[in-house]
């Protein structure tokens, strides 16, 4: 199980990477400060941004739409080939056994 670092302790690895190590007790409480204000400041505007998202119906309809179409192309320009093609595949996994 794998545990996740707080907005300050990855900011501190940060630093730390680039060479900002922080030596001074300020400069700590520094990027703690910061790091919890950013972390506040983000999830007061999450759930407002959810609330008011209502989702795109008539895109993801056109979008059904268009793929069901593309697949009916292809399956009567090409369904004996995309057949054949299948029955070939499963035949040479089948020739492993």
């Amino acid at each position: 199980m794998t545990t996740t670092a707080s907005a300050p302790d990855r900011l501190r690895t940060v630093a730390e990477r680039l060479g900002l190590v922080a030596r001074s007790t300020v400069f700590r409480r520094a990027i703690a400060s910061t790091a919890g204000a950013l972390a506040r400041a983000v999830a007061r505007r999450l759930p407002a941004a959810r609330a008011d998202e209502r989702g795109d119906v008539p895109g993801w309809v056109l979008i059904s739409i268009m793929t069901a179409g593309i697949v009916m192309v292809l399956w009567a320009t090409a369904g004996e080939l995309l057949v054949q093609v299948f029955k070939d595949a499963i035949d040479r996994v089948s020739a492993f056994q």
